[in-house]
């Protein structure tokens, strides 16, 4: 005969993950992915969209810069640049102002996606709030850009 060794349960540490806000959080995500995924148009990732819509707001920026603007570290920023030029909708070029900087850019095929992807990104946040009152959307809204 074996010694199980079992753990304890919600009910004996009071710990139950379903009332966590990292599990929710999670959960979230996934839903608001799933969404993206099937209504942006490009093939796009959610990160890969962050990237593009900055760029389209504030112009050429270098690519550290653009990882800080959409909170990714310099290696995940690297990784998702470098496809984005693959695919031809980023260019990079030399900074006029700082010759050892490269400042990150859309091509005009990245400026059409980004356009077309904006319309759909708004489709993507109203149906994953879908479930909400509007007063409850603007609730959430506000409270998780305070824990950010």
């Amino acid at each position: 005969m074996t010694d199980e060794l079992k753990a304890r349960t919600s009910a004996e540490h009071g710990y139950l993950l379903d009332d966590q806000i990292g599990y929710l959080l999670r959960k979230a995500y996934q839903r608001n992915s799933t969404i993206f995924q099937s209504t942006v148009p490009g093939n796009l990732t959610p990160t890969q969209f962050s990237v593009m819509h900055r760029l389209a707001e504030d112009g050429p920026v270098s690519q550290n810069q653009l990882g800080r603007s959409v909170a990714m570290d310099s290696a995940t920023t690297k990784g998702v640049v470098d496809r984005l030029i693959g695919r031809g909708f980023l260019v990079t070029r030399r900074d006029p102002g700082d010759r050892r900087r490269h400042l990150v850019s859309l091509t005009p095929e990245g400026v059409a996606l980004i356009d077309e992807a904006v319309e759909a990104a708004k489709q993507v946040t109203a149906d994953t709030l879908a479930p909400l009152r509007e007063r409850e959307k603007e609730t959430l809204l506000r409270l998780l850009s305070r824990i950010i």
